[in-house]
């Protein structure tokens, strides 16, 4: 399956953006089929070729989230925003860390004590 997605470039700190097709099995930083447009998010400058792209979803290319929130940000195309991320749930987080082992409770019994009283001397008859 094909994705339109974006490829991160530049240095630390200093993020830009190639928009490219690749096989949805390629590492991120690998080679790609075609290079669609860039997206530098400092100088909020979006660029791509919106015929290339329709012409790569219609050979069955699918559109990455971010891709098509930034092409409906930017008023490239009119079609809805999608859900590109998801928030963990607190109560979720919470149990799974909270969640704590059982606890083992280990019981001593205290064997009764014992106390030998001196044996009494049997009385001899004389």
């Amino acid at each position: 399956m094909l994705n339109i997605r974006l490829q991160r470039t530049g240095k630390k700190g200093q993020a830009y953006f190639r928009v490219i097709v690749v096989e949805h099995t390629k590492k991120p930083k690998g080679e790609f089929l075609e290079l669609l447009g860039s997206y530098d998010p400092h100088m909020k400058k979006f660029v791509v070729k919106k015929d290339k792209i329709e012409a790569w979803i219609v050979k069955g290319a699918q559109v990455s989230p971010t891709v098509n929130n930034l092409m409906v940000n930017y008023k490239i195309w009119d079609r809805p925003k999608v859900q590109s991320w998801k928030a963990k749930k607190k109560e979720a987080v919470k149990s799974v860390a909270g969640e704590q082992k059982p606890k083992v409770e280990t019981v001593i019994k205290e064997e009764p004590v014992i106390t030998e009283e001196p044996a009494k001397e049997a009385e001899v008859a004389v």
